[in-house]
């Protein structure tokens, strides 16, 4: 019986602070928003999809300097419970030929990964998100052919990376 006792208030331990993390990480969310649509990023909006504030979608313009201008492209954001303390899974729902997504949306990038920070918002991610989009790193790609032709044959990558912004992201 002890042990089972013992079992029981590790379980209401363990409850108490998840509910405290998911309140944490709910408060967190909705300040994001609140700030987002105080002051939104320049091309980038974002909010959630219905009720569930941990489930968003962005929307990002294509940046005028790079060969997705004219694009609009749907990201979508999803908050771990423990938030901000792990990073958001953000991935494109949009097509995009570019080295570091990949075709299920994925994104290479360190500050989703291991440079996220607490102090970090979704606000800055979309920011990077948009700086890669301009400026993407070749050196450590998601996609070694796209990076290669980056690298080796940089008309061509804007030329493929173009037409599939027309054929994905404009219509």
């Amino acid at each position: 019986m002890k042990v089972l006792h013992g079992n029981y208030r590790q379980l209401i331990v363990f409850c108490i602070h998840s509910d405290r993390n998911l309140l944490m990480a709910s408060k967190r969310i909705q300040k994001e928003l609140k700030d987002l649509q105080k002051d939104p990023p320049a091309s980038c909006s974002a909010g959630p999809v219905s009720e569930d504030m941990f489930q968003w979608q962005a929307t990002i313009m294509g940046p005028s300097e790079s060969p997705f201008a004219g694009g609009v492209f749907l990201v979508s954001i999803n908050f771990p419970p423990d938030y901000p303390f792990k990073p958001p899974k953000v991935s494109f729902r949009t097509k995009v030929f570019h080295p570091n997504i990949n075709s299920n949306g994925s994104i290479c990038l360190d500050i989703l990964k291991e440079q996220w920070s607490p102090a970090l918002t979704i606000s800055k991610v979309l920011l990077s998100i948009c700086s890669l989009l301009t400026d993407p790193n070749p050196d450590d790609p998601l996609v070694p052919e796209i990076a290669h032709m980056y690298k080796n044959d940089r008309a061509k990558y804007e030329t493929t990376a173009r037409a599939w912004t027309q054929k994905y992201a404009m219509g």
